[in-house]
């Protein structure tokens, strides 16, 4: 008698973690509104939620460029430092040295212009985010680098043996990953009104890995989600805010970062190993 409840769990298994790692994201931020609207006053208010997308904005754009990043199964740890480096001419260190280990106030109109001002009633910081993700998301679908960028991603050596040009385009990859740290540096100084190089995009590289990797593109590369990527930042940033709006540490949604993004590793390989 031969047992056929085995197969069946395992592709049951595989289907569950299949929809976790495309639509997870997506219900979890859907949750987290829905349990936020019940308990933390004033959630909904239209003043709190411009508040969130602003503030989740810089993670959007810096988790864009890491999913293209991590599309080519590598990791870019240098994002943070970008972002502090984007007013200054150095590293993080240097940047503390020009300015003096002090917190540096911006007096550019334009600059701070961008960072506070709206168009049509939206912020300028979430409409640059948004562009962008439409960008990154056409630059992967639809033009023969994002699909040179998935085929290196996929398998590295194939892709060489078939005659792709896997080191320009991994070249090209790292340099926009670069940009749009250093685009979300600018912003998030224009946001703040003055720059702290000791403090800007500090741990960034922990929300922009969580943000891809929830968002659905495995750590093993060989695929890029965009708008998975977005509402994987939008999910750290209401994490946070839920958090603190109950009196908890920032370092308790560090932790839970850390939580977040072990799962879904967990469910990428349960995907992978079926």
């Amino acid at each position: 008698m031969t047992d056929r409840t085995a197969p069946t769990i395992a592709f049951d298994r595989q289907r569950v973690a299949r929809y976790l790692q495309d639509y997870g994201v997506y219900a979890a931020v859907a949750a987290l509104l829905l349990v936020n609207a019940a308990v933390t006053d004033n959630f909904l208010a239209v003043g709190n939620l411009r508040t969130q997308l602003v503030q989740a904005s810089p993670v959007v754009i810096v988790a864009l460029g890491m999913a293209l990043v991590i599309g080519t199964e590598g990791v870019d740890l240098s994002v943070g430092s970008v972002m502090a480096l984007a007013l200054f001419v150095g590293g993080r260190g240097l940047a503390l040295v020009l300015a003096g280990g002090q917190l540096k106030q911006i007096h550019n109109p334009t600059l701070l212009a961008i960072g506070g001002d709206d168009l049509l009633g939206v912020p300028v910081v979430v409409l640059v985010a948004a562009l962008l993700t439409v960008a990154v998301g056409l630059l992967v679908r639809r033009t023969t680098f994002g699909r040179q960028l998935v085929a290196i991603g996929s398998n590295r050596v194939a892709s060489g043996l078939a005659g792709l040009p896997v080191r320009r385009v991994l070249l090209l990859t790292y340099i926009a990953c670069a940009t749009l740290a250093a685009l979300a540096g600018v912003l998030a100084t224009a946001r703040l009104t003055a720059s702290d190089p000791s403090a800007l995009g500090n741990l960034m590289e922990l929300s922009a890995i969580t943000a891809v990797v929830v968002g659905g593109t495995p750590l093993s590369g060989g695929r890029v989600r965009v708008l998975g990527t977005v509402f994987g930042a939008l999910l750290i940033q209401l994490v946070r805010a839920t958090l603190i709006k109950h009196n908890l540490p920032d370092s308790a949604a560090q932790m839970m970062q850390a939580v977040i993004i072990l799962v879904a590793v967990y469910v990428a390989r349960e995907r992978k190993s079926r």
